[in-house]
């Protein structure tokens, strides 16, 4: 964890106390960009590493060697081990992002429309769990399987519910579908990175002028 800790944590501010929380939720999503990018540092053939920044980051800081001269393959493995090792993600969950890199990106022109679709995916999704799970959040930690029973409920009516009371609401969860069927993701894989998301979201500390 010390390793972890040097490669993600907060620098002590100035005249402030030092901020280091490792495996919070800035990890989680840095730890998810990488293994975005690993998979297509490997799939496509990408030989420029500075085309990936967080894989970059990645690899120079864990000293990361390339593995068979072709970038993404260590990478990939040793970001998919540190995921499973500290949030506990399964191994479907991988499977679901490599194949749906595999098939939507066909060469690197795909990379940066696939990114920015899923970067508003998980935007939207943020959105309507904030909006049906407000109170939710307040829960103490220790009933996680009664959240994440919660959690799953929210996603399965996003993804089936078609009356909404509030049109944001509607309008928002129409788009999550589209972005779902474009990008391929099942309702699990959706409901394993939400949950996440919520847990973390709980635990992070809330800024002293609350």
């Amino acid at each position: 964890m010390s390793i972890f800790s040097k490669l993600f944590g907060k620098k002590k501010a100035e005249g402030g106390e030092e901020s280091v929380r490792v495996g919070g939720m800035e990890d989680f999503m840095t730890l998810i960009r990488v293994y975005y990018q690993a998979v297509m540092a490997s799939q496509l053939g990408i030989s420029n590493i500075n085309f990936l920044p967080d894989m970059a980051m990645f690899k120079r800081s864990l000293k990361i060697p390339t593995q068979n001269n072709k970038l993404g393959i260590a990478e990939r493995s040793r970001c998919k081990k540190m995921l499973q090792d500290i949030y506990g993600i399964n191994d479907i969950f991988f499977k679901e992002i490599d194949n749906s890199i595999k098939k939507n990106c066909k060469n690197v022109n795909d990379i940066k429309s696939y990114l920015f679709m899923f970067q508003g995916f998980s935007q939207d999704l943020m959105m309507v769990i904030g909006n049906l799970m407000q109170w939710k959040f307040r829960m103490p930690g220790v009933f996680k399987k009664m959240l994440r029973n919660m959690t799953e409920k929210a996603v399965h009516d996003m993804l089936t519910k078609t009356n909404w009371k509030d049109d944001s609401v509607h309008k928002t969860c129409h788009e999550i579908r589209q972005y779902q069927h474009v990008l391929g993701y099942s309702e699990s894989w959706i409901n394993e990175y939400v949950y996440n998301i919520v847990l973390l979201a709980k635990k992070e500390p809330k800024p002293k002028s609350e």
